[in-house]
């Protein structure tokens, strides 16, 4: 018997019938009319080619046919019924998987390197393959190239996918602090004056978000330095008059590296909301559901913590002049 072509809420009226021997209770039994059991019945002694249950007396009872179809349909949906109710657990003291994502070096210093530590003391048997920035990550979540991306909600442009915001961030300029040109505030002529070094995903791939937004404003800065690093391009800056736009949170990190002083831009450049996105097919993924918790309190440390830098961050320092 081909299955494709039998209805299988067939098996869940037959096991009703053969239990109650009668049409009345096992209507009642199932949830449906005795008029839609009684149906029920004649379908299956057409399917199976026996009658199933006879009347004797004020009663029904099984043919031999039937009694030997009580016991393995009872099983049969007994193994359905746990295997769409039980839903499989993860244990991260116990259970291994690997969990793919991508995104920049800014999250993967933020957001990656905290989650890592934490698997380390809580999930020794689970992975993290970190890839690099997608032009279509949505794309990539669709076809499941990756499990995870951590993108801000500009950068996915409306994708149907499921997400949870992490945190905000805001845009601070950097400059070499014994860069001259620039005292303890940067006016917008000398910002776009001065040579910058700006984020790029690379040839042929989508403009950063800040040139983005001000190319809408008609402003356009003046690129001498193309760098695929948010925490490269600060470092950069050392022994040159250049200028560079880095998020604030990541500061504190790229403070103990460059010897930079920060200031607020001279144009207010939207802050970013950083995302976490995934396919909704995979939202009940034990795995990934336990990881994105993980996620989400390493996101909400990140956004209490606030600016810890010692100080030197928030406020820009006039280089010593001669």
């Amino acid at each position: 018997m081909n299955l494709a072509g039998v209805d299988l809420n067939l098996l869940v009226a037959l096991d009703a019938l053969l239990a109650e021997r009668n049409v009345t209770r096992a209507a009642r039994r199932v949830g449906i009319s005795q008029p839609g059991m009684s149906s029920a019945l004649a379908r299956l002694r057409k399917l199976l080619g026996d009658p199933l249950l006879v009347r004797e007396g004020n009663g029904l009872v099984p043919t031999a046919r039937g009694r030997s179809l009580v016991e393995p349909v009872r099983t049969a949906l007994t193994v359905i019924e746990v295997a769409l109710n039980d839903r499989v657990a993860f244990d991260p003291a116990t259970d291994s998987g690997t969990v793919s994502v991508s995104c920049s070096d800014y999250s993967a210093l933020l957001i990656v390197a905290p989650l890592i530590r934490r698997l380390a003391a809580e999930a020794p048997g689970v992975a993290v393959q970190l890839l690099p920035r997608a032009a279509e990550p949505a794309a990539m979540l669709r076809r499941g190239d990756v499990d995870l991306v951590i993108e801000p909600v500009e950068v996915m442009d409306g994708a149907t996918l499921a997400s949870e915001s992490l945190f905000e961030d805001r845009w601070r300029c950097c400059v070499w602090e014994g860069n001259e040109r620039v005292g303890d505030d940067l006016d917008l002529a000398t910002y776009l004056d001065l040579s910058h070094v700006v984020y790029s995903m690379g040839a042929g791939q989508p403009v950063s978000l800040v040139d983005a937004y001000l190319e809408s404003i008609d402003l356009r800065r003046n690129v001498e330095l193309r760098v695929e690093s948010f925490l490269l391009a600060p470092i950069l800056l050392q022994g040159t008059e250049l200028v560079t736009l880095v998020l604030e949170r990541a500061l504190p990190h790229v403070e103990r590296t460059a010897d930079i002083r920060v200031l607020d831009p001279p144009v207010a450049i939207p802050p970013i909301v950083e995302t976490l996105w995934w396919s909704p097919s995979r939202t009940t993924d034990p795995v990934l559901s336990w990881v994105r918790g993980v996620v989400a309190d390493v996101a909400r440390e990140v956004a209490g913590s606030g600016r810890s830098s010692g100080g030197r961050a928030g406020r820009a320092r006039r280089p010593a002049r001669p």
